[in-house]
């Protein structure tokens, strides 16, 4: 071919180059053996035999602002639009471990998600919410332990048994150190009380996914598709390693392990990252761990769309961006599935933009056909070829991560964070040289954007939750709560699981920033080196 004539090569979001025509020759290994059958070892094709035909994915829509009475009322409004579980995001004073009312928290209360104190914070989120009924995801992570208790007391107060509860709570702190920064204790301190975590639920919540093992936000920090599995995978395997160290069973804690994953617009790097994924983490649970259930063997994810590729220029752009986002999601098999607003570069979504995002996944569901045959793109030469390549260059950053100790030692010597870093500034000098297009920002630019409407953040919920707050500290028994705190640091200093005593102090209305205090009181808190 004359050089002027060539065309110009077409890589993926993590430079995997991309032929101008598929054939048998690109699939690198036996695709029989390797697909398997939908529901049977290897996962290749999904974790259910008959996937979407069945039963479609959960639409969990994320949900959390001010204070808890708001967050109750859109929960509300989403689930008679016909959402179908919940998925609650909390503000940052609640994820770092502080009460409304502490100096920390001023200008922070209700802004990224709903502020939730106590469990009578947590009573007004849940009202009047069929607990025994819906299944509701928690994006928390230090303090996760702490709204898992706050949430199944207030189950028992309802007359629903701990036993009926189903959810998940994202509890997973590896991430934070390298990717997001929401970590309060060091990580080996931080692991001890996810492993105490695996262990309760196994005996008192044992359909809850006690861990939400998080790619999403190691993509969101910049890292490739690639990268996003990879270190996701070795943040597993640590957890694993930990709870078997720690004296549970692998089958005992880890059919209740689930993954959480990032939904970029390059559809079929995308498609395929997911299957390479479940195919991974099958091998490793069978050969690593030695695994005997089937249920230890499926990796089941939550996906929502990436919020780092959402546009201020241009918004309604989104809409179609999260469209082919949330396709690449049901056609890869996720479990369950959150589609971001097309106004989330600019604020929280208001509910016009949160009902879109409901109906687009209704649409794909209901209209689009994609759901009628179970993993529709398997065999596809292009979709093998790139499943297969995604796998080798993921289980090489594990085998890299393990020479260097694992996941903890890794993320402590700053090289997950290295690589993570090294991505991001390659994605941006693309757009800044124009090697990679974005409509609406780097290309096809406008100056006619019309004025979005924009959700409002009333400043008098932060003096709402504020007086709450005070007014709880100071009606409860005090006395029972410092006696139900000194246990729980007698606790920390043993080896005893530390969620028992930590459910009495809550119970005794002990806060989520009580609790927090004295775990740093033992734990120390997290500094990073850098």
């Amino acid at each position: 071919m004359d050089k002027n004539t060539e065309s110009k090569k077409h890589f993926t979001d993590s430079s995997i180059e991309i032929e101008e025509v598929y054939s048998p020759k690109n699939v690198t290994i036996n695709v029989e053996d390797m697909l398997g059958e939908p529901g049977s070892f290897p996962f290749t094709r999904g974790v259910q035999r008959d996937m979407y035909r069945g039963r479609l994915w959960t639409m969990r829509q994320y949900a959390g602002f001010g204070t808890a009475e708001a967050t109750n009322e859109r929960f509300k409004f989403l689930l008679d639009a016909g959402q179908t579980g919940l998925s609650c995001a909390f503000d940052l004073p609640t994820q770092m471990g502080y009460d409304s009312d502490h100096p920390r928290a001023e200008g922070e209360v209700g802004k990224v998600g709903v502020a939730i104190d106590s469990i009578e914070d947590m009573k007004l989120l849940l009202r009047d919410l069929p607990l025994d009924q819906v299944t509701t995801s928690m994006t928390i992570n230090a303090t996760a332990s702490i709204l898992l208790l706050l949430y199944e007391l207030v189950a028992e107060d309802n007359g629903v048994s701990s036993q009926k509860l189903k959810g998940t709570i994202q509890n997973d702190i590896l991430k934070e150190y390298a990717a997001r920064g929401t970590y309060i204790y060091p990580p080996r301190s931080s692991m001890r009380l996810i492993t105490d975590t695996f262990s309760y639920c196994s005996k008192h919540v044992p359909n809850w996914n006690t861990i939400s093992i998080s790619g999403y936000h190691i993509r969101e920090a910049g890292s490739s598709a690639v990268q996003e599995i990879a270190f996701t995978l070795s943040n597993a395997i640590a957890y694993v390693s930990a709870a078997i160290e720690a004296g549970l069973e692998v089958d005992q804690f880890a059919p209740r392990l689930s993954f959480f994953f990032n939904a970029h617009n390059n559809l079929f790097e995308e498609v395929a990252k997911y299957r390479a994924a479940r195919r991974m983490w099958s091998k490793i649970m069978k050969e690593r761990f030695n695994a005997k259930s089937d249920k230890s063997l499926k990796l089941r994810f939550h996906t929502q769309t990436g919020g780092s590729t959402l546009t201020a220029q241009q918004p309604e752009n989104n809409i179609v961006r999260v469209a082919i986002q949330a396709l690449g999601a049901v056609l890869g098999g996720t479990q369950s599935l959150h589609t971001n607003g097309f106004d989330e570069a600019l604020g929280l979504p208001t509910e016009k933009a949160a009902k879109i995002a409901l109906r687009t996944q209704q649409i794909i569901g209901y209209e689009s056909g994609v759901v009628d045959s179970v993993d529709p793109l398997g065999g596809s030469w292009l979709i093998e070829s790139l499943t297969d390549e995604i796998e080798k260059r993921a289980f090489e950053y594990i085998e890299k991560i393990d020479e260097l100790g694992g996941a903890v030692a890794a993320i402590e010597q700053n090289y997950v964070q290295d690589e993570i870093e090294q991505s991001a500034y390659s994605y941006a000098k693309q757009i800044d040289s124009n090697e990679k297009i974005i409509v609406g920002v780097n290309s096809f630019v406008d100056d006619t954007n019309a004025e979005s409407e924009v959700f409002p953040i009333d400043p008098e919920l932060q003096k709402t939750q504020i007086a709450r707050t005070i007014q709880l500290k100071a009606s409860r028994d005090n006395e029972e709560v410092k006696v139900r705190l000194k246990d729980l640091k007698s606790a920390l200093s043993g080896s005893q699981n530390i969620l028992y005593p930590m459910k009495e102090a809550l119970r005794a209305k002990a806060t989520l920033g009580e609790v927090s205090d004295v775990l740093r009181s033992e734990f120390g808190e997290y500094r990073p080196t850098r």
